[in-house]
């Protein structure tokens, strides 16, 4: 979890690699669809076209299905990547994990300041010619994050499943701060 620019999606693969397991990316997961052209894909594309976010009941029976899948009950484990964003699917999630007989070990939030998170993201649309991604818009994203999904963490926070990590600085520095912190939590030895 983090809010937007703090590295979650550059992280979230090599993370789960680190610990041999699966890696379920919302975003992934709605473009994976989108471009197979399922029912839930064209769903998905029809919202977006239309500016609207994907409803929570989409979202979630896309990771539901998801965790539900083979490969992901092989490698015994998973990281979630954009998900839950919302206090209802935390709900939905926590159902769910019971209905799987599966638990959350961790949840990992990158914390960084705002202002360093805009500079950062300004930095990646000029890189990738986003033009889109202005200052006025990616300090918007950063202030929904911070009213609809950061309230989540007090709620992994009172769970005892937080691990919070500071989300500044080279990728492999970070990397580290997050796999130290998550050995830690999970009684590991790195």
């Amino acid at each position: 979890m983090g809010p937007p620019g703090a590295g979650k999606g550059t992280q979230a693969g090599a993370i789960a690699e680190h610990y041999g397991i699966v890696t379920i990316s919302t975003g992934q997961l709605f473009r994976d669809n989108i471009q197979l052209g399922t029912a839930l894909g064209k769903q998905i594309e029809s919202l977006i076209a239309d500016g609207n976010l994907v409803p929570d009941e989409v979202t979630n029976q896309m990771v539901f299905q998801r965790l539900a899948s083979p490969d992901v009950r092989k490698r015994g484990g998973f990281l979630l990547d954009g998900y839950p964003r919302t206090l209802e699917q935390v709900a939905a999630l926590d159902a769910e994990l019971v209905n799987q007989r599966r638990r959350l070990n961790a949840v990992v939030a990158l914390m960084a300041e705002p202002t360093t998170l805009v500079d950062r993201l300004l930095q990646r649309a000029e890189i990738e010619g986003r033009a889109d991604d202005n200052a006025d818009s990616i300090r918007h994203r950063i202030d929904v994050y911070h009213a609809e999904t950061a309230p989540l963490l007090d709620v992994y926070r009172d769970r005892d499943l937080l691990v919070e990590v500071d989300a500044i600085g080279e990728v492999p520095e970070v990397r580290r701060r997050i796999t130290a912190a998550l050995d830690a939590k999970l009684g590991r030895q790195s």
